[in-house]
């Protein structure tokens, strides 16, 4: 048994080839963290708009950082001089921080994460509509352009994991290449082999820093699953890092939405149970309820905080725009029966005006609200499972937030409603 997890309660699930949703704990230097549980984005060592408390209090028990922004800006001595990522951004819980593995595909590519399938377009060097290419990838490592600046960069395996020990989180990534859905099958299958021979290097460098520093708190690290859409390709990835001794398993890559359940069972199928799985980027709530019923224990997402600054609020009835003509006069919360600060303190009305005054402190409660919201949603769906309640809530939860017949939708697509 792995001493950084360990599962707790399990579902099981007719007509799956695996054990279903679960829920566990992971030990950190930093504290426990009860799996499933969502991990609010703080990319540059803040979560855009709020204090470290307000997310604290709205009942996050980890942050995640982007060892790329930090290592770029301030860099990952200063943040090491302070004491690491937790004591310099006043966070007393535990931390994790992604490889840089992403900004390779969003510099290189200047895609997103997701995207469609249907392109007629094919290619091994792919460059998203009006972009410039920021990032050329090699089997050794990836040579990058900062966005700040233009100075030239060098990323290979062993850099990431030096940044990162700098970091100092509780949680690391290996350092991965994250592939588009507009590359070819052949380039999936090079980069799958590239990502393999990486974590390897990743496991030899961690060991070794690790042997530098004795009595320093343990760091644990994870690998991570590419291989796209394609199922043997998952599956092929899984088993390659499953025979190496990570410490848990990151699912990452780009991905159609309609698939996101199907891809983490055939990962999940196959990775160790005894280690947690974090999947990477996914926050939206019927994508939640999908992956955590395949057996995903911990997510990360910027949509909480990047919506809220754009003006929409999560309610269990939909999201919606608090600039909307509706809540110009509306003296209610900004969700019914949220316990959030914003809502026990601010009504719609109060935010619609600063929404529309581009004041500031409209993104502060709107983010706080936002986060609370999703934070708490997969607290809930850890306790309807712990309650044998799961497929109850997940309906009762998907009808409110999207309707009957986006229900119905989710349904047929094999994740949304069991």
């Amino acid at each position: 048994m792995s001493p950084h997890f360990e599962v707790r309660e399990q579902l099981t699930r007719r007509g799956q080839p695996a054990p279903g949703g679960r829920t566990g704990v992971i030990q950190t230097a930093h504290g426990t963290i009860e799996t499933p549980a969502f991990i609010p984005v703080g990319t540059k060592a803040t979560v855009k708009a709020v204090l470290p408390e307000s997310i604290a209090t709205g009942g996050a028990q980890a942050v995640l950082a982007n060892a790329y922004h930090l290592y770029l800006q301030p860099g990952a001595d200063i943040v090491a001089g302070a004491g690491g990522l937790g004591a310099f951004m006043n966070w007393p819980g535990p931390t994790f921080t992604d490889s840089g593995g992403f900004q390779v595909l969003s510099l290189g590519a200047g895609f997103k994460k997701v995207l469609a399938m249907d392109t007629a377009v094919r290619s091994d060097d792919v460059i998203a509509a009006g972009k410039d290419r920021l990032a050329r990838v090699d089997d050794d490592g990836v040579t990058f352009k900062s966005h700040l600046d233009g100075s030239s960069h060098r990323f290979t395996p062993e850099v990431s994991m030096a940044v990162q020990r700098q970091l100092g989180a509780d949680i690391i990534f290996a350092f991965d290449e994250c592939t588009t859905l507009v590359n070819t099958r052949e380039y999936q299958v090079r980069s799958l082999e590239r990502t393999r021979l990486w974590a390897g290097r990743c496991l030899e460098q961690h060991q070794r820093l690790a042997a530098e520093e004795p009595g320093r708190p343990r760091q644990y690290l994870y690998g991570v699953v590419q291989g796209a859409q394609y199922q043997d390709l998952r599956r092929r990835a899984a088993e390659d890092l499953a025979a190496m001794d990570f410490d848990g398993y990151g699912i990452g890559g780009a991905l159609d939405k309609s698939m996101l359940g199907e891809i983490v069972g055939w990962v999940t199928e196959v990775l160790p149970a005894d280690r947690p799985r974090h999947l990477l980027g996914i926050g939206e709530p019927d994508d939640l309820f999908a992956a955590i019923d395949r057996g995903a224990d911990t997510f990360d997402c910027v949509a909480p905080s990047r919506l809220a600054r754009n003006g929409s609020v999560y309610a269990p009835t939909g999201r919606y725009n608090i600039g909307g003509a509706a809540n110009r006069r509306s003296y209610q919360p900004l969700a019914d029966d949220c316990d959030c600060y914003t809502c026990r303190h601010y009504t719609r009305a109060y935010l619609h005006h600063v929404y529309k005054a581009k004041e500031m402190i409209c993104s502060t409660l709107l983010t706080i609200h936002n986060e609370h919201f999703i934070v708490g949603l997969v607290d809930s769906i850890r306790a309807s499972i712990e309650g044998g309640h799961f497929d109850e809530f997940r309906r009762q939860f998907l009808c409110g937030y999207y309707g009957p017949s986006a229900a119905a939708t989710l349904a047929a697509t094999g994740f949304g409603i069991g």
